[in-house]
């Protein structure tokens, strides 16, 4: 008789972070929003086969859409279907809150990126952030302050 192998189920529904964000951005506002899937997307989410890099988010006629997110298909995806690993897909938002944000891009010039991408309830979901691109001195100035209160943790850990 074969022996089972209990599966730990992780309490992290993390599927994937952006890190490059909080580097070149500064984070004002976050949301949450759902996305538009083909099966074979969520598929490829839940064996965490996607890339948030060089992604966005644009506004177009009313909607926001995640752009340049890459879900790369897996190898026993159907034949029938022609997977589009650069996509455009819809977010899924409030009215208000997409109000909020168009005015926000458009008038104060602020840049909508997404944060992470995570499961909730057995959902999808993406948080994008409304920010504020970094300038060089910026990012020295951020990177330096780091440093600072890193070095501040181990002194005050040594005594």
């Amino acid at each position: 008789m074969a022996v089972k192998k209990n599966k730990k189920k992780s309490d992290d529904n993390t599927i994937a972070v952006n890190r490059k964000v909080r580097h070149d951005f500064f984070i004002e506002d976050r949301f949450e929003a759902g996305l538009v899937l083909e099966g074979w997307e969520v598929k490829s989410l839940r064996d965490g086969k996607i890339q948030l890099n060089e992604s966005y988010i644009h506004v177009r006629n009313g909607e926001a859409w995640l752009a340049n997110a890459l879900i790369t298909a897996l190898k026993t995806a159907s034949t029938h279907i022609r997977p589009e690993a650069q996509r455009d897909r819809k977010l899924l938002l409030h009215r208000k809150e997409l109000s909020k944000l168009i005015g926000s891009v458009d008038r104060k010039g602020y840049t909508l990126v997404p944060l992470n991408m995570y499961w909730k309830k057995g959902m999808a979901k993406v948080q994008i952030a409304l920010a504020k691109g970094k300038q060089l001195h910026d990012k020295r100035a951020t990177e330096k302050e780091r440093d600072w209160n890193r070095d501040k943790a181990r002194i005050l850990k040594m005594k």
